[in-house]
């Protein structure tokens, strides 16, 4: 059965879609089956795996027309897609109406949970709705986070927002980790964010870092995870090994409270 993780960061720009995209194709490479679904209208996470944006059917149409999950399912080289689009972005206002609306997604999901080994959900930079169905179906949630000040500063807002999730909505969630992307070695205020993490949060962070690497914001224009388009790329490796050891770390059942 699938393990269901949320990637997730109200603050936008911290790498959180191209760190679920090439998580997903680098775990595809070492043999898990993997699906991603874009839960963000912007469709990026689509696009960068290499899917046409705004295809039919889509996440939209699974969550408010009740189309079978199996159907929206896009299969790529690099993992299976549920794609998104702009017609998603008036998901919010029409599940209002729904009940049970903050599980809709989870319930959507079960026709394929014992198909995969992951099944990821690429959030968008808010906690509205769409983010409040994917928390509700995860099992856990991965923080990436830019070594900044204001991301410092956020991630109490989002633990307390996950932890109040898992109170109110849905048990299982945990914290899977947080993955500092953007990591400039040469600068101080890296350092300092770094230091600062991980020694109130020590259990928490990955020893893996993602460096800036502009090879990684190249790819999605060429429809292909950055570690497929130059898999030699320090940006590359590093995601690489970041899931060698997402699955060390779930294999040995280290997922934090």
């Amino acid at each position: 059965m699938a393990k269901i993780v949320a990637f997730a960061n109200q603050k936008g720009g911290v790498g959180k879609t191209t760190t679920c995209v090439n998580l997903c194709a680098a775990l595809t490479l070492l043999g898990q089956h993997v699906l991603l679904v874009d839960c963000d209208p912007q469709g990026n996470a689509t696009s960068g795996m290499g899917v046409k944006k705004n295809r039919s059917p889509n996440i939209y149409d699974l969550m408010i027309r009740d189309v079978p999950c199996e159907e929206c399912i896009v299969s790529t080289p690099f993992g299976d897609v549920l794609p998104s689009g702009r017609d998603f972005a008036a998901a919010t206002v029409e599940l209002i109406e729904r009940d049970h609306r903050e599980s809709i997604l989870y319930r959507a999901l079960q026709r394929v949970y014992t198909e995969y080994d992951y099944i990821f959900l690429d959030c968008p930079p808010s906690l509205e709705l769409i983010t409040v169905n994917a928390l509700a179906a995860a099992d856990s949630v991965l923080i990436p986070m830019q070594c900044e000040y204001y991301a410092l500063e956020g991630i109490t807002d989002l633990i307390g927002s996950i932890r109040l999730c898992s109170s109110r909505l849905n048990s299982r969630l945990r914290v899977e980790g947080i993955v500092l992307t953007m990591y400039d070695a040469r600068a101080n205020l890296t350092l300092q964010v770094e230091n600062e993490l991980r020694r109130f949060l020590p259990d928490k962070v990955y020893q893996t870092v993602i460096p800036r690497s502009v090879r990684l914001s190249e790819a999605p224009s060429h429809g292909l995870p950055g570690i497929l388009y130059d898999k030699n790329n320090k940006g590359s490796r590093a995601y690489l090994s970041l899931a060698e050891e997402f699955l060390s770390k779930d294999k040995g059942k280290q997922i934090w409270q």
